[in-house]
């Protein structure tokens, strides 16, 4: 009995005490990359979510009920910013939220639109040298919202920020063993800007920075024409985005498929870009290994795929058009 009684008053004190816990800072980021960079600062001092999930469009995202009791419920909002989450001021006045907001693109030299005028490039987050400006950002945004530990904060930072420069360094060792004929991006749509600048490699799209837009056929005469003018043997489509049309593109230029890229958001637990580093490391090594491949044995592989597609078509006509004859055949047999 006596034991029973020890038992119960420690679980009964441990309960007490996990019931006066301080809660732990919500913070909210408007995208998986963002919170994914949260949480390594943050470590589990702080409750990270997201707005759009993972695999999700931020461009054209647009927000549920769930999401607005999320943000009511936020000490912190991470978001980027320039143009990036075009819903996300509305909802944030709606929600009625009353914690702090942080733009962690503040400090980053944008990249500006050559066509509209007071539009900059969102996709800062694509290099690693950026990324460092964005980590920086945050763990001074988490210093604030939680000064009691703020020592945790920058030991995880400055652990975090090594990782970041060392990775640049890589990605740059990566991408310079590509000859520079060859050193042409395509992708589905223009979020590799930061990227190019940075590495050195030309950034072609069908899309521009968002993919709110039509395709227009300008950009596919355009595409055409730099795949059949340089030795590019590779285009690359993006998780978050329809393949269809690059893979068209592809096919009419006897190019491959050169891998998929993340760019708007990170992949599952399952896939190469769980986090934001193995997402920067993932994107610089498909390239450098879908442009390095030899444009005349990709033209070789891919040509025979046309008229193969013709001959099974052919048996295909074939069976049903010999199928039709013999229900006629059966139906009327003096024919």
């Amino acid at each position: 009995m006596r034991s029973f009684l020890l038992s119960f008053c420690f679980l009964f004190t441990v309960a007490t005490m996990w019931s006066q816990a301080p809660a732990r800072p919500k913070v909210v980021a408007s995208a998986s990359m963002f919170a994914d960079m949260a949480a390594v600062i943050g470590g589990n001092l702080i409750e990270v979510k997201m707005i759009v999930p993972i695999g999700g469009d931020p461009h054209i995202y647009e927000p549920t009920p769930a999401d607005a009791q999320l943000v009511a419920g936020a000490d912190l909002i991470l978001l980027n910013g320039l143009t990036f989450e075009g819903w996300i001021t509305e909802l944030i006045e709606n929600s009625g939220f009353q914690g702090k907001l942080a733009t962690i693109t503040q400090g980053l030299e944008p990249i500006t639109s050559e066509h509209y005028a007071n539009s900059s490039d969102p996709h800062a987050w694509m290099t690693a040298s950026n990324g460092l400006i964005y980590i920086r950002n945050i763990r001074d945004a988490l210093v604030t919202l939680a000064p009691e530990y703020a020592e945790e904060f920058n030991f995880n930072y400055e652990i975090y920020r090594q990782q970041l420069a060392d990775l640049d360094t890589e990605i740059a060792t990566i991408l310079n063993q590509i000859p520079q004929r060859k050193r042409i991006l395509i992708t589905s749509h223009d979020a590799f800007r930061y990227f190019g600048q940075r590495y050195g490699v030309r950034v072609e799209a069908v899309l521009g920075t968002s993919t709110d837009a039509d395709v227009q056929t300008s950009d596919i005469r355009r595409l055409n024409r730099i795949l059949q003018e340089t030795a590019v043997p590779a285009v690359f489509i993006e998780s978050t985005i329809n393949p269809k049309l690059l893979q068209v593109i592809a096919n009419d230029n006897n190019v491959v498929i050169g891998g998929s890229l993340y760019a708007d958001s990170l992949g599952d637990r399952d896939s190469p870009a769980p986090t934001y580093l193995k997402m920067l490391r993932h994107n610089a090594t498909t390239i450098a290994e879908g442009l390095a491949l030899n444009r005349s044995e990709v033209a070789a592989v891919a040509e025979p795929a046309r008229p193969q597609q013709y001959w099974l078509f052919g048996i295909i006509v074939a069976i049903m058009g010999g199928s039709f004859a013999f229900m006629v055949y059966k139906l009327n047999p003096s024919v």
